[in-house]
């Protein structure tokens, strides 16, 4: 028999009646940063992989495929660095990702090469796109992996 988890609770976002729609805001920001959306869909996946945040890797995949990411990307974003198929662009916002992403794995948690790379393709307002996605998207991984959202599940 297949075991079906359940969440712990209601998603705070939804609990309190402004936090969703203020997080909602924010993914929408996200967009007015000029970044193609396929390299947002791969920061968000791969940021929430690093968190172990299953409903937002489930959610991640099927929204990144919905906005023409390919197959072959999808399942190589865990290991981008060794795959040929992505471009320099996404490599440096998937470096940026990871990095801010784990901020407490390093004493200078996004180095100035990993910066650097970032800020070669990518102007302030799509930097600060990218980086609001990362943060966003480590807002919703902690939210869900606290309650125990299941993949595949609404909120």
């Amino acid at each position: 028999m297949a075991h079906t988890p359940k969440a712990r609770m209601t998603n705070p976002a939804y609990v309190l009646a402004d936090a969703g729609p203020a997080i909602q805001n924010l993914v929408k920001a996200t967009r007015q940063g000029g970044v193609d959306e396929s390299i947002l869909e791969l920061v968000h996946l791969r940021a929430s992989q690093i968190n172990n945040c299953g409903f937002c890797v489930d959610y991640g995949a099927k929204s990144a495929r919905k906005n023409g990411v390919a197959d072959e990307k999808l399942f190589a974003v865990a290991a981008w660095r060794e795959a040929p198929y992505f471009s320099d662009e996404e490599r440096a916002a998937l470096a940026l990702a990871e990095a801010a992403t784990r901020l407490a794995d390093a004493s200078d948690a996004v180095p100035d090469e990993v910066w650097d790379a970032a800020a070669d393709h990518f102007d302030e307002k799509q930097l600060a796109a990218i980086v609001l996605m990362v943060a966003v998207t480590n807002l919703f991984n902690r939210l869900n992996v606290t309650v125990r959202q299941p993949a595949g599940a609404g909120f």
